[in-house]
């Protein structure tokens, strides 16, 4: 598993960088919103420190748009475009899965349903432009930092309590939900 190509990377270093942007996007969105609800809020599906949305939102627009990185205009508006994409397929499956859309723009002009907004594509442009310029290699520089034993250690041991992490929430809803339905 660890050794494998994907797209032009060792899976290793996918898997790293994966890890490292779900906690990141989750310490940026989680100090946000304590700031905005004036309160500690964990913003991840779990109780671990963990978005796995911004890994895979990260990551497929570095994979995808890598071939456009020197010109940063294209590069914000592919970036506008792909993430905002992402952001609707992730609302349409959090609907499915759990009956509910964690965020909310009805308040944000020129949304679509509350989840999409003109403020948060151009968000995502920028952040494109950034994870481009500054973000990736800073990730790099972290992941390229750790022996290989071990980031596969550390990497296993956080995807295990993730999964763990997951199960126990999910099995949580399940009964939450069948509870309601009785």
């Amino acid at each position: 598993m660890w050794n494998r190509t994907v797209f032009g990377f060792d899976s290793y270093h996918i898997i790293l960088w994966f890890l490292t942007y779900s906690m990141l996007g989750w310490f940026v969105e989680s100090v946000y919103m304590s700031i905005c609800n004036r309160k500690l809020t964990n913003r991840g599906f779990a109780k671990g420190p963990i978005c796995p949305i911004y890994g895979v939102g990260a990551l497929t627009v570095f994979i995808t748009l890598r071939p456009y990185s020197d010109n940063k205009v294209l590069l914000f508006v592919l970036g506008s475009i792909l993430a905002t994409f992402i952001e609707y397929v992730t609302a349409i499956l959090m609907n499915r899965l759990f009956g509910e859309i964690w965020w909310d723009y009805n308040d944000k002009p020129f949304n679509y349903k509350g989840i999409l907004c003109l403020e948060s594509s151009i968000a995502w442009g920028i952040y494109t432009v950034i994870l481009f310029v500054f973000l990736q290699g800073f990730v790099e520089g972290i992941v390229n930092r750790i022996p290989f034993t071990i980031g596969r250690t550390i990497g296993s041991l956080i995807i295990f309590a993730v999964v763990i992490d997951y199960i126990i929430v999910l099995r949580s809803e399940i009964k939450g939900r069948k509870l309601k339905e009785e």
